[in-house]
């Protein structure tokens, strides 16, 4: 897709770079973002291995749609969107701008998808939670972009290959849920235990490992047909469909990487994947 007509889209604000990574971040906790855990190291030492991004697309699990939107705002707020945690964590701003340029760019990539450009949303737990972590000064512009909850896995993973563009202009695509998240069945017994998961999460965790690590990507757009232990592992689809983003902008010669890879109180896992040349 990274043709000269899709380059020509892109605002001339953003210079021309060597091909960023993409990520798809496992976010967990909201707690996260004030906690000091093996995680946000993680996400710390991800952070150093990156190029400065000029923007971050971030596609969060916790803005599901009926159609797509991207933010286009001046100054997103920072959206508490998560109950039952300490003030410190409701206190946490992340003031960042955001890009109307950028939004307007993105827009234009997924033509003839329709793109509704937001001035209400902001961002989100799922964004800002993990970017917090990788660039704490709040020194990257923003913008989220929705997950349409009408449409397939195939749909979402063919949409994201048409922003590749963005990626050698300095955009930082960052995919933000977790792949294994049945928050229904958490084990708050264990919820301090090292990768602790139930024989359902160990199966399914280990498979999706497999088909990510080879490449194998097909089963995993298609998830819904897959075994009993993936529909406990996804038993919605909003947090495991920023990872179908994530591999839909894989280039042929570009490396997969995994950190963080464990799984938390039974039914959650904090996998998070890097792609790069």
């Amino acid at each position: 897709m990274n043709n000269l007509n899709d380059l020509h889209k892109i605002s001339g604000s953003f210079s021309n770079t060597e091909k960023m990574p993409v990520l798809f971040l496992g976010h967990g906790s909201p707690m996260n973002a004030i906690e000091e855990n093996q995680f946000v190291t993680g996400f710390r030492n991800l952070a150093k291995t990156l190029p400065k991004p000029n923007a971050i697309l971030c596609i969060s699990a916790h803005w599901f749609t009926n159609g797509t939107k991207v933010t286009a705002m001046e100054i997103p707020r920072t959206i508490h969107d998560f109950g039952g945690f300490p003030q410190e964590l409701f206190d946490v701003q992340y003031p960042v701008k955001g890009s109307p340029e950028l939004a307007t760019a993105t827009q234009e990539l997924l033509l003839p998808t329709v793109v509704e450009l937001d001035h209400h949303w902001g961002l989100d737990h799922g964004a800002w939670s993990v970017i917090k972590h990788l660039y704490p000064d709040a020194d990257i512009p923003v913008i989220q972009m929705s997950i349409d909850y009408t449409k397939s896995g195939q749909y979402h993973f063919e949409l994201a290959q048409k922003l590749s563009a963005l990626r050698t202009k300095g955009i930082l695509i960052v995919g933000s849920g977790n792949i294994i998240h049945n928050l229904r069945m958490v084990d708050f017994r264990n919820i301090n235990t090292d990768n602790y998961g139930y024989d359902w999460a160990v199966e399914a965790r280990a498979v999706i490992n497999n088909y990510l690590l080879d490449e194998n990507f097909q089963p995993l757009i298609d998830f819904e047909k897959q075994s009993k232990a993936f529909q406990l592992s996804i038993p919605t689809p909003e947090h495991y469909l920023p990872l179908i983003y994530t591999l839909g902008l894989k280039g042929k010669s570009e490396e997969l990487s995994l950190f963080n890879d464990k799984l938390v109180a039974g039914s959650l896992s904090m996998t998070s994947v890097k792609i790069s040349n």
